[in-house]
């Protein structure tokens, strides 16, 4: 059995994924990565973190690589103390313009997805009576969205999932939480929103209430509450990352 406690990180090729395999790593976890690059992987091991790689389970869409992710945690460390998992897939346009299928082809990203995460992780760590998990999904499962409006449905899906989950497990002491975030300073938020333009970004910025964007840093820390086994009396929550404007 693993002494040290072990994390979970279903995808560290982008977004926030590696900087939460560091922010474990600064903790003193073990650590499954899905899809890392030899370079984060060397980054991980020299802060002392025995770092097992997952190669093409990345996506949580098919419920065969949630399955995966989790075997090969149990297979390489015998336990699994926390885990954390984010997805999307982002349909824009009015709602009186929309289809049926935009609105099944979002479902997969934003529910299904987290469905087949929770599904696999949740029944190894109630067997244990311990365990932390985060969905990350978006703030504007918080509030209407104008131009999102698909999306933001979906997205209010799976937090209720979470709270649903976190609820039915609740006595057995896993702790089942969400964060959604908006205005992030990420290459694909930058290029979908246009924002790689100083103009651009300067009026999606007014946006904010903050007045600005979010970093991956600053987020990375802020999920490590929800994680690192510091506080273990917070379930069933969901917290909009969004500088104030969730």
């Amino acid at each position: 059995m693993n002494a040290r406690p072990v994390a979970l990180v279903s995808d560290t090729r982008y977004y926030v994924g590696p900087h939460l395999a560091e922010r474990f790593a600064e903790r003193g976890f073990d650590l499954v990565l899905g899809d890392p690059d030899e370079a984060l992987i060397r980054r991980l091991e020299g802060m002392g973190s025995r770092v097992v790689a997952c190669v093409g389970h990345s996506n949580l869409s098919a419920p065969e690589d949630a399955d995966a992710l989790v075997r090969i945690a149990l297979e390489s460390f015998g336990r699994l103390d926390s885990a954390v998992m984010f997805s999307g897939q982002i349909v824009t346009g009015r709602f009186v313009n929309s289809t049926l299928d935009q609105l099944r082809h979002v479902l997969v990203g934003c529910v299904e997805a987290p469905y087949n995460f929770l599904r696999a992780v949740v029944p190894v760590m109630t067997a244990q009576e311990s365990g932390q998990v985060l969905v990350i999904t978006s703030a504007t499962a918080a509030r209407p969205s104008p131009g999102a409006p698909l999306y933001s449905s979906a997205r209010a899906a799976a937090t209720m999932l979470v709270r649903n989950v976190a609820d039915e497990v609740a006595r057995t002491g896993v702790q089942v939480n969400a964060i959604g975030t908006n205005f992030m300073d990420f290459p694909a938020f930058l290029k979908a929103s246009g924002a790689t333009d100083p103009e651009v970004r300067a009026k999606i910025e007014s946006q904010v209430p903050m007045r600005r964007l979010g970093t991956m840093d600053e987020f990375s820390s802020f999920c490590m509450a929800f994680l690192d086994g510091t506080s273990r009396f917070t379930t069933g929550q969901f917290v909009a990352y969004a500088g104030g404007w969730a």
